[in-house]
């Protein structure tokens, strides 16, 4: 043994949780990991070389090791898994100890196991991390929640293996309960509504253009140095150019057109209507990789519901510029929703969110970080009561002004009968958002018409009954 008692404990030694560990030992920090399964054990330990990191294989050496009061981060699958380690793990636990679940679990689930381990005197927090493999070895974007003293205890392990922007530390308290996984939740639901994004510029230009895989890693590189820099413009380049070992083609090109889903942009859209925040950015995404599952479907419906290939005849090079403003537009406006989500989840659950520290840690270590965010962090520099950011001066005029382009993709995507979903989503949120008149007085009537639900007046406060018609 390398230390007779360990700082921290890491219970789940897949690529995630080992590469935490390994982060926080080249961080001065003495870990013990905890796997059932020796090979990760064994990986670990060959891993760590001369760090202060070490696994083990049983739970009982493993609670030993430990520095008491006891620090202990789960990276288990979310649900059924994590309920498993803490019912093992209160065997060997002493009121004072802390378990800190570091996984995608639902904040309501967060909420519920933080209230009974309380009652026996153990310590609980939510903790969302997102930057994938990479950001858990190099620094991850943090989201913790829960007791703000609990989480001090750890804030120094959390703050030096967070990624840095301008030298500040992509980690902050969020707020109590389970606000660190609620906002990692709505983190992953702005994930969905931009990858969907990209995955239809992709489309028109594949189909719609007829560019091939060089082409498209060229055109995203050069998108990824423009205002839509991010995270996923930079892998989705790298991804053109990558070959099938297999095949000697490009691997983009024998992957399945199939997307499934882990639940969290599903739990982030079903949580937005609860709040009735509209984020049909995101609603869409979640449906389309739904609707990608249905291959057999699919494959029938395109030989029956036949579109005849329309070919491109305008412009291409001007049409890919459009792309470009109408993706960055649709970047906004997904952002936009996400935010205004966590507006009104912070005000409904009590969380105190503040929106401007969640753009700043969202700079960096995250798969959604974008040259945006800082823009964003501006926007709430300026006004941090900001209801929309389509509301903020700079990007509300942003968005208009590429609005053109957003309607030319929507237009074309039509007439070539490629889906393009989240564009149109975004289209249509941002044309509603911005009309001081919309159809819902027909809805009223509709509904109390049929149903007698009552509606409201223009000139008269309270609530009114027709008789609609004398068959009634």
């Amino acid at each position: 043994m390398k230390r007779e008692k360990y700082q921290l404990g890491m219970i789940g030694l897949g690529v995630m949780g080992q590469n935490l560990v390994l982060n926080m030992g080249n961080n001065g920090y003495s870990v013990l990991g905890f796997d059932k399964n020796a090979k990760k054990v064994n990986e670990l330990n060959t891993k760590a070389g001369d760090l202060n990191v070490n696994g083990v294989e049983k739970l009982e050496q493993f609670i030993q090791l430990l520095e008491i009061p006891r620090n202990i981060m789960l990276m288990v699958p979310a649900g059924p898994p994590v309920d498993a380690v803490i019912g093992d793990l209160l065997k060997h636990l002493d009121p004072g100890d802390l378990i800190i679940d570091g996984g995608n679990s639902y904040y309501k689930d967060t909420e519920l196991r933080a209230d009974t381990l309380s009652e026996k005197g153990i310590h609980y927090l939510g903790v969302g991390i997102s930057g994938g493999e990479s950001g858990a070895l190099h620094g991850p974007s943090i989201m913790p929640g829960g007791p703000l003293k609990v989480y001090q205890r750890v804030q120094p392990i959390l703050e030096s293996i967070a990624a840095k922007v301008d030298g500040e530390p992509c980690v902050t308290y969020l707020g109590p309960k389970g606000a660190g996984h609620y906002v990692k939740m709505v983190h992953n639901g702005i994930e969905y509504g931009l990858m969907e994004l990209i995955a239809e510029t992709y489309d028109l230009m594949k189909r719609g253009l007829g560019l091939d895989d060089s082409q498209l890693h060229s055109i995203y590189q050069w998108w990824n140095q423009m205002e839509t820099n991010g995270y996923l413009l930079e892998i989705t380049a790298n991804i053109f150019s990558n070959f099938d070992k297999k095949t000697g083609k490009r691997l983009i090109d024998v992957i399945l057109d199939e997307a499934n889903q882990k639940g969290t942009g599903q739990w982030t859209a079903e949580d937005a209507m609860d709040l009735d925040v509209p984020v049909p950015s995101i609603d869409i995404a979640v449906g389309m990789r739904n609707l990608s599952t249905y291959k057999d479907q699919r494959e029938a419906a395109s030989k029956i519901l036949k579109n005849g290939k329309p070919k491109f005849t305008g412009d291409q090079e001007q049409f890919i510029d459009s792309l470009r403003m109408a993706l960055y537009a649709g970047m906004i406006i997904t952002f936009s929703q996400g935010f205004a989500q966590l507006r009104s989840a912070s005000d409904t659950y009590g969380y105190r969110l503040n929106l401007n520290s969640i753009a700043q840690i969202w700079r960096g270590g995250c798969i959604i970080r974008a040259a945006l965010l800082n823009e964003i962090n501006t926007a709430y520099n300026r006004q941090s009561d900001l209801p929309n950011l389509l509301l903020d001066p700079q990007l509300g005029e942003d968005v208009m002004r590429l609005r053109e382009s957003l309607k030319t993709v929507v237009c074309q995507a039509a007439v070539l009968g490629i889906p393009a979903p989240g564009f149109m989503a975004s289209l249509a949120y941002l044309d509603s958002y911005r009309s001081d008149w919309l159809p819902a007085n027909l809805i009223q009537a509709q509904r109390d018409y049929f149903g007698a639900h009552t509606y409201e007046r223009i000139d008269t406060k309270g609530v009114f009954h027709h008789q609609w018609s004398p068959n009634i």
